[in-house]
């Protein structure tokens, strides 16, 4: 475990001292390629902010681990051997992105570290240092075991497709569909307009394309949330309690930092709690919210049941 004691408790809560708030890089799809090879993993390579991104944008179902690592130091190889098959154990319940940090120094930036090798637990929109240093497997383990109890804690309980997958899954994977393909690279470019368009284009030639519907509405998301304050969006939500657009604007910021039972249980309290005109814009968004998510989260089908409650 690092030798920083007030940066590395990895039972601490998200609002410890030494966080890093990373809700505003939550901001693109999905994950890139990874580097792994062999068998389903979910490890990955990055080597830029936006691939940080992509990565992050997980963190809405799971932890995500960013190893900012030093190549040249021993000790970055030293921590992958342990934690690259600790993380690969738990199926999907957490991921890890690798980041050569002497490629590009930027994103050691980002989390306020000055030198890797480093590795941090991204939970809920905040980063929480986990270690500096080798340490055994079942010290990561351990380690690990406290990351999905603060995921748990904060609604994060699923699960993600690997970013690799073994022989027998890929000759069973579909390509992505040339239009859908080219949304995702704009998303990873930071080219909302044109990921919108082309899901949009995606949904005009195929009306029952969900995965179209999906990304349109993660990309609105994004884009809603771009320019938002996150503690004046609160603030003026907690003062006007009766304002549908306060509501459904700290909703989308919960729903993009990882909070996703709590952006729905937001707007339910709302619409259980109104019966004028302003109950059908919050239960519109909230099924746009369930879009983002996507329909067999288990997390939907709870919401939708609560919602069913709420209106009847």
């Amino acid at each position: 475990m690092t030798e920083q004691p007030d940066r590395s408790q990895p039972a601490a809560t998200p609002q410890q001292r030494g966080a890093v708030d990373l809700s505003a890089l939550a901001n693109s799809a999905s994950a890139p390629e990874s580097g792994a090879s062999g068998g389903s993993t979910w490890v990955t390579r990055i080597a830029s902010e936006a691939e940080l991104q992509q990565v992050l944008q997980l963190g809405a179902q799971v932890p995500v681990l960013i190893h900012l690592a030093a190549p040249s130091n021993p000790a970055s190889a030293q921590i992958d051997q342990a934690l690259v098959p600790a993380v690969d154990a738990r199926q999907g319940r957490l991921v890890l992105a690798q980041a050569d940090t002497e490629a590009n120094p930027a994103l050691l930036q980002i989390f306020g570290v000055p030198a890797g090798p480093v590795v941090v637990a991204v939970v809920g929109g905040q980063a929480i240092p986990l270690l500096n240093q080798p340490a055994p497997a079942e010290q990561i383990s351990a380690v690990l075991d406290e990351v999905q109890k603060i995921a748990v804690q904060n609604g994060l309980s699923g699960t993600v497709a690997p970013f690799a997958a073994g022989p027998a899954e890929e000759s069973n994977e579909p390509a992505l569909p040339p239009l859908h393909a080219q949304a995702e690279t704009a998303l990873g470019e930071r080219d909302y307009e044109g990921a919108l368009a082309a899901y949009q284009q995606a949904l005009k030639e195929n009306p029952g394309d969900d995965l179209a519907k999906n990304g349109i509405s993660r990309v609105q998301l994004i884009q809603r949330t771009q320019a938002m304050d996150p503690q004046a969006v609160r603030a003026h939500a907690a003062e006007n309690p009766e304002d549908v657009q306060a509501q459904i604007d700290v909703a989308d910021l919960d729903l993009l930092g990882g909070h996703v039972e709590d952006a729905f249980a937001r707007l339910v309290r709302f619409i259980a709690s109104h019966r004028d005109e302003s109950r059908e814009p919050a239960r519109a968004h909230l099924v746009d919210l369930y879009a983002v998510v996507g329909e067999n989260d288990p997390r939907v089908a709870a919401s939708r049941r609560q919602l069913a409650m709420a209106l009847f």
